[in-house]
């Protein structure tokens, strides 16, 4: 392929021109003269390179680098890091190189992303092993996270040139790791578009639907919000506030989530847009105008109670602040309606990078508190780190990033922050370890309780504690935050680290008697054959006769497994007439592989598939290959952690295969409804109705039936002919 290269260079300065021109911060001459000298080693370190799409290289960290300038508001210092953000690992230029042009700090942040991009390329499965790295750096400087999120965000914006199974592997890491921490660090903006980038390439089917929909709706919509502009304008204006209103359709992942939280369609979801009111105010008016919008609106339009939100008074941890309300609007649909100043705005859009600019005047720096808060609870589950693996690791903050909150007072009257479903032992953990390891109980706005009771919003807490006190293994069962977890996690595995000394020495004896090396490799891999969480946990199960030596030779003779399994499970040429006869005819229904290759498996039991849906196979250890659905609740997870295990799957001679499928259905109850329905069900669509049960109450029907299926074709045309019946409000495939 030939390249107009004197074009490309024409581009390139084009972006930088761009890049340097739009920035959230403003830069003076120093400033300029950094980035341009990063962009020159940038250009030089990738002058050969190109991108999957045949672009220049260079084009992916100059867009980097307009993401961390504009999008997410940093300064220079990450600009330039964003622009040189791959040349460690792409290019001869080393570590020392850049600290020699660009001192420490430049250099540090470099090789901090240059660590998680390696990882990010090595053959197996370290998803899990990624964000321990990602979130080590906190320790060191959050600004290469910041600068991951915006690389994560460019890669998902031109992920199509991707194979579809890279796609897959990318979006579901980027919805299980990168979309929480930028919503915990306030990028809202950016949180809700790698969410909707990965339902695009993790569902496209339900992508496409909402999106089509949200566009026809777009003129109606539109219109909505003029007049809803008029009325609330002219009012505001009477009391000479400086404003502007937005409409804007919800996040499509967001009303994807809603249609399956509340079981509804998409016409169901009564709220998919917002109306945004943002006011001018200095720093001494700016609560009272909020609150003075607020009157306005509720004066004009009924609200409802218990969808109002007050993140003014007390802001989320993130630094957010807004009001939220849902008004019955100008045409009596329920509509969210947001109240917030220039600054609130600012940060709900920039996260932590708009809380220094507004530092100094107003109430920004207490949301600096509370991210250094965040930011420290993280730091202390990782100097606990040694004790986790990475999956509780994983498990403990991610606890925290997604979690509402309750506000608690000590007996002094200091506010605490806690997640929302935190106890007594939580906060007493909050206050201090070592009140947290004593903890007897506490009392809660006077009243004695155990130090299980959940914590409500304003309880003032008092803990007790004793000398004699320890903490247990059942108390993990209850306590909500990562900080308390991993304190009590340390404290047991403290105590019983003599046991695991010695198992280890049993294990290192059992080892040697049967001439396998004992290396952290193999540790590894007996702790995964045994489904154990730690290597503590395998240790102490020698030293306790848990494991013996029967176990050890189980272990022996099973290694290798993984890379067994798709051979054991090819079709055997020994096999007799009649067993060849039987495991054709079942393994013609999915192909596994580029090679499409015929191996045995089963139907994985926590998603229904039949013919026609999209499917992958994933090797277990111990059953064999199971098939999933794509839209299998666990298949964002199994492709995050464990994608080296996951197989390409295509359906062959679907017609020929039935399988058992569960509906719902409910509607308006009339004589004849059920005759209708077993109309369309057997003799309309000549399928086989294993089993009906329906309810009626008060003139409603709910209904569950179980059809066999052949296909998911014949499938929708069933719903299609169910929901013409006249009454039938609802048909859906559980």
């Amino acid at each position: 392929m030939t390249y107009d290269l004197e074009q490309e260079k024409q581009e390139i300065l084009a972006r930088y021109r761009d890049l340097i021109s739009n920035t959230y911060r403003t830069l003076d001459e120093e400033n300029n003269k950094l980035i341009r000298r990063a962009f020159d080693i940038a250009l030089d370190a990738h002058k050969d390179q190109r991108r999957k799409s045949g672009e220049p290289y260079i084009y992916h960290p100059i867009e980097v680098a307009k993401i961390v300038a504009n999008e997410i508001g940093l300064g220079a210092t990450s600009i330039a890091c964003a622009l040189l953000h791959d040349v460690i690992e792409d290019s001869e230029y080393t570590y020392e190189d850049l600290k020699k042009l660009f001192g420490a700090k430049i250099a540090d942040i470099v090789a901090g992303l240059t660590k998680i991009s390696v990882m990010n390329h090595q053959n197996i499965s370290v998803q899990s092993e990624n964000y321990r790295k990602l979130l080590l750096t906190l320790s060191e400087d959050f600004r290469v996270i910041l600068i991951k999120i915006a690389d994560r965000l460019h890669n998902m914006r031109t992920l199509e040139s991707m194979a579809p199974d890279k796609q897959k592997k990318i979006a579901s890491e980027t919805v299980y790791i990168y979309a929480p921490l930028a919503h915990r660090l306030g990028f809202y903006n950016i949180k809700s578009e790698l969410e909707d980038l990965s339902l695009r390439y993790n569902n496209a089917d339900i992508f496409n639907e909402i999106t089509e929909k949200l566009e026809l709706a777009k003129e109606s919509r539109e219109k909505y919000i003029e007049e809803f502009k008029t009325e609330v304008s002219q009012r505001l204006e009477e009391e000479g506030l400086n404003f502007t209103i937005k409409g804007r359709a919800k996040a499509i992942s967001s009303i994807y989530r809603k249609m399956l939280k509340q079981g509804v369609t998409f016409e169901e979801v009564f709220d998919n847009y917002a109306i945004r009111i943002i006011y001018k105010s200095d720093a001494k008016n700016e609560k009272f105008l909020a609150w003075k919008i607020y009157s306005i609106v509720t004066d004009l339009y009924h609200s409802n109670p218990l969808r109002m939100r007050d993140w003014i008074t007390r802001p989320r941890s993130t630094g957010y602040e807004s009001l939220h309300l849902t008004v019955l609007g100008p045409d009596k649909k329920w509509i969210e309606v947001q109240i917030r100043s220039e600054r609130m705005d600012e940060i709900a859009e920039k996260g932590v990078a708009a809380h220094y600019k507004y530092k100094e005047g107003y109430r920004g720096s207490s949301d600096d508190q509370n991210f250094e808060r965040w930011v420290r609870e993280i730091r202390e589950v990782l100097e606990q780190q040694q004790n986790l693996t990475t999956s509780e690791l994983l498990d403990n903050i991610k606890l925290n990033l997604y979690s509402k909150e309750v506000f608690v007072f000590t007996p002094k009257g200091e506010i605490k922050i806690l997640p929302i479903g935190s106890t007594a032992l939580d906060f007493a953990f909050a206050v201090h370890t070592d009140l947290g390891t004593k903890c007897l109980g506490a009392k809660i706005n006077g009243k004695l309780v155990p130090i299980s009771h959940v914590l409500q919003n304003g309880d003032q807490v008092d803990i007790i504690s004793s000398q004699n006190q320890k903490p247990k293994q059942d108390w993990l069962e209850f306590v909500k935050t990562s900080k308390a977890k991993s304190k009590i996690k340390a404290f047991l595995n403290s105590q019983k680290s003599s046991a695991v000394e010695e198992g280890k020495e049993t294990l290192q004896r059992k080892l040697r008697h049967a001439k396998i090396n004992f290396n952290d490799e193999e540790v590894n891999r007996m702790q995964k054959f045994f489904n154990l969480k730690t290597s503590q946990e395998l240790f102490v199960s020698f030293q306790n006769g848990a494991l013996d030596t029967s176990d050890l030779r189980r272990y022996i003779e099973s290694k290798n497994v993984l890379s067994n399994l798709i051979h054991r499970f090819r079709k055997s040429p020994t096999k007799s007439e009649h067993q060849e006869e039987t495991v054709e005819t079942n393994l013609d229904m999915v192909v596994f592989g580029k090679d499409e290759e015929k191996l045995d498996y089963t139907y994985a039991k926590c998603c229904t598939v039949i013919p026609g849906d999209k499917i992958f196979g994933f090797i277990t250890i111990n059953e064999g290959i199971k098939v999933h659905s794509d839209n299998c609740p666990n298949a964002i997870n199994l492709r995050a952690q464990y994608d080296y295990r996951v197989l390409p799957a295509k359906w062959v001679n679907e017609e020929s295969f039935k399988n058992r499928v569960k509906i719902e259905i409910e509607g308006l109850d009339r004589l004849g409804m059920i005759n209708d329905i077993t109309q369309v069900i057997s003799n309309s669509m000549s399928m086989d109705m294993k089993s009906m049960s329906i309810s009626s109450n008060n003139g409603v029907f709910n209904g569950q039936i179980n059809l066999e299926v052949r296909n998911k074709s014949q499938l929708e045309q069933t719903f299609k002919k169910l929901k013409d019946i006249n009454g039938i409000t609802k048909v859906k495939r559980v």
